[in-house]
């Protein structure tokens, strides 16, 4: 099966520290436009799949960084909120869907959902009523980040090998009128928005995925009380402030306490 997708055109993501990344086959992390990564925590079990929870900052723009790791090219489905971010539909994480492809050891930065061949509009951390799969009424896989790797079949077999070195389907729109989250805690929960538009370019090559994904990555993103709550982070309680004996607001003199 012959899998038409997007190569994206590598605008010079600078190298880095890897700390909060997740993934063998590749290498995962989330980057606001201040330049700060999300903190991952992992999620204990035994599941195939590599799962963190990350917190999210509210109004922040960000990009998923993804560092492929192997000596060939992958294809990777990503998803935010369940939905493919080239397409808009929602994702099954499947070989057959629109993905992007990274060159062995390249390194790419994905910012927003896919408008046309030059433009995305930017990912936002928002309410989840206020996000873009609310807009299709869809809830079921709200505050995700997901990333599927297929790596390029080939006709020999050459070994696997993880790097060890140093470090044209437009969206449809989202509707304006949203409709009601069915949870009534819909508004204590992280979403990912529609944000402006921005120049993004990319073409369109040949890639024969594997059948079968070699890894699949999932971000949980949430509000740092959510991750408090949830006891994913250590939270300190609000200690009341100490009084200061030289910053008294009363104004006035009071009168001396009797003895």
């Amino acid at each position: 099966m012959r899998t038409v997708v997007l190569l994206m055109i590598l605008l010079g993501v600078a190298a880095g520290a890897w700390a909060g990344s997740v993934g063998d086959a590749v290498e995962v992390r989330i980057i606001s436009d201040n330049g700060s990564e999300l903190p991952f925590y992992p999620v204990s079990g035994r599941s195939l799949n590599r799962k963190v929870y990350a917190e999210a900052i509210k109004g922040d723009q960000y990009g998923i960084v993804v560092r492929n790791r192997l000596n060939r090219r992958v294809g990777i489905v990503v998803a935010v909120d369940g939905r493919n971010i080239i397409t808009g539909k929602k994702s099954w994480l499947r070989n057959d869907e629109r993905m992007y492809i990274l060159e062995p050891y390249a390194e790419g930065e994905f910012k927003g959902w896919r408008t046309g061949d030059d433009r995305i509009n930017r990912f936002y951390f928002t309410t989840a009523a206020d996000s873009y799969a609310a807009a299709f009424n869809d809830a079921s896989a709200m505050g995700v980040i997901a990333v599927a790797v297929y790596p390029e079949v080939q006709r020999y077999d050459p070994p696997v090998e993880i790097y060890r070195g140093a470090s044209r389907s437009p969206l449809p729109a989202p509707s304006v009128q949203k409709k009601a989250m069915a949870s009534d805690r819909s508004s204590e929960s992280a979403g990912t928005g529609y944000g402006r538009e921005e120049y993004s370019p990319v073409r369109t090559v040949a890639f024969e995925p594997e059948r079968a994904a070699l890894e699949k990555i999932y971000v949980k993103y949430e509000w740092r009380e959510t991750l408090c709550r949830k006891g994913i982070v250590a939270c300190r309680k609000r200690l009341p402030r100490p009084h200061n004996r030289m910053w008294d607001d009363d104004g006035y003199a009071a009168p001396p306490p009797r003895s």
